[in-house]
């Protein structure tokens, strides 16, 4: 590394440090990756750590598990009664299976503010507990984000580790995940959500791909992975209560080189969730309440309209013309504004990649999320998250005929993910 990572955490911790780091044990020399997971009225947390303790690690490696058990100051009585017993059940978990090679450390936070309690903030108390433990020493490890309710592949910190060795530029990466389709675990009526809830996500994943975007990835919570330098670098983890992950992945995203793990797979659970305003278990909820017959999802049509749009800026870079936009981009954002912006970009860009890299980074993730919604709202109703899935697939010429049913195309959607090449 062109700096240590010791003086790339000091320089982080000196401007976006939360609370001082309460691990404090000796750091194996050879640690190379850290889990870190929130843990919120988890009934179930010992589940995922079993699954964790049976993944491989590698020979001449170890890893470390920080679970951080957090209520705010205002919780209710039955959510602290279950973070302390969790707390018990998670220590006695780490007394009967550390070892050289794992090794499982829990965080008590019950004295969050009531405004930053949240799953953010537990994530941003973990991963800066990761960025102090690698600093110590001078190492840029891998810290990876987990849930309380996930499961993961035998394979898992094999792949992991194996990934960053093998693309030593990428600042991060999205793994492969795949919820439970059926089971004992859930209702029927839970399990039929999340094919419609997933297929929803992967759909709109290829959805912005097939317009020709850059950047384009799952942004999973229970999924990601990044070098420790590139999260200090980007100023950590925010303190969302709720799509913290997007935000942060986003920031991670536009660093370059960023990649995708499909070699192993994460299983987040499809259970309902009142955790947090939105996110997959809100929205399993949701479906499972309302007597709906599928799931809406945004109409294929918006994204047609987008590529129309990556188009022009691919073909014209800096010499772009706002004013023969499609009129929709137009409605959405004002001519002289947009021009405005494109010069900007010009002026600093001394190439055409160069352009497009800035531009799409300006016009980024959140951006074409807001113009997605706009669209929906104006011009575009949303449409049964089939009809929109299989119209894609025919597009990119996957299949030949629509598909019956969510469930064929959720699996076609997941080998398309877990082939994807990037370039």
């Amino acid at each position: 590394m062109a700096k240590e990572i010791r003086s790339i955490a000091a320089v982080y911790f000196d401007r976006f440090n939360y609370r001082e780091p309460e691990l404090n044990s000796s750091v194996p020399s050879n640690l190379e990756l850290i889990i870190v997971i929130p843990s919120y009225n988890e009934p179930n947390l010992l589940e995922s750590l079993h699954s964790l303790k049976d993944s491989f690690v590698p020979i001449g490696f170890s890893v470390e598990v920080i679970t951080v058990i957090n209520h705010g100051l205002n919780a209710a009585e039955n959510v602290v009664r279950q973070n302390e017993t969790t707390t018990i059940q998670a220590n006695r978990f780490a007394l009967e299976y550390n070892s050289e090679s794992i090794t499982f450390k829990t965080l008590e936070v019950f004295d969050m503010h009531p405004k930053k309690a949240g799953v953010g903030l537990a994530r941003k108390i973990g991963m800066d507990e990761a960025l102090n433990r690698f600093s110590k020493i001078n190492k840029d490890g891998i810290i990876v984000c987990f849930d309380a309710d996930s499961l993961c592949e035998s394979n898992y910190f094999e792949a992991i580790i194996s990934h960053f060795k093998k693309h030593p530029k990428t600042p991060g990466c999205s793994i492969h995940f795949e919820h439970p389709l059926e089971g004992d675990s859930h209702s029927i009526e839970e399990y039929n959500a999340i094919i419609s809830y997933e297929l929803h996500l992967r759909y709109y994943k290829n959805a912005q791909q097939y317009t020709g975007l850059p950047f384009v990835f799952h942004t999973i919570g229970s999924s990601m992975a990044v070098r420790a330098s590139a999260y200090a670098k980007q100023g950590g983890m925010n303190k969302r209560k709720a799509g913290e992950d997007f935000y942060f992945l986003n920031k991670i995203i536009q660093l370059g080189s960023f990649t995708e793990l499909n070699i192993t797979t994460v299983v987040p659970s499809p259970r309902i969730s009142d955790r947090v305003p939105f996110g997959t278990g809100k929205a399993v909820g949701e479906i499972v309440s309302t007597d709906v017959g599928s799931l809406e999802t945004y109409n294929f049509r918006i994204f047609v309209e987008l590529e129309a749009f990556v188009l022009e800026v691919l073909l014209n870079n800096s010499k772009l013309d706002a004013s023969i936009l499609s009129s929709l981009i137009n409605q959405f954002i004002d001519v002289k504004e947009l021009g405005a912006k494109i010069d900007e970009i010009a002026k600093n860009a001394n190439s055409e990649k160069a352009f497009v890299t800035r531009f799409f980074k300006v016009f980024d993730a959140f951006w074409i999320m807001k113009y997605v919604h706009f669209s929906r709202d104006k011009f575009h109703k949303q449409v049964p998250v089939l009809d929109a899935s299989n119209e894609l697939l025919l597009e990119l010429g996957v299949i030949n005929q629509p598909l019956k049913t969510e469930l064929e195309a959720l699996i076609k959607y997941r080998i398309l993910d877990k082939n994807r090449v990037l370039k």
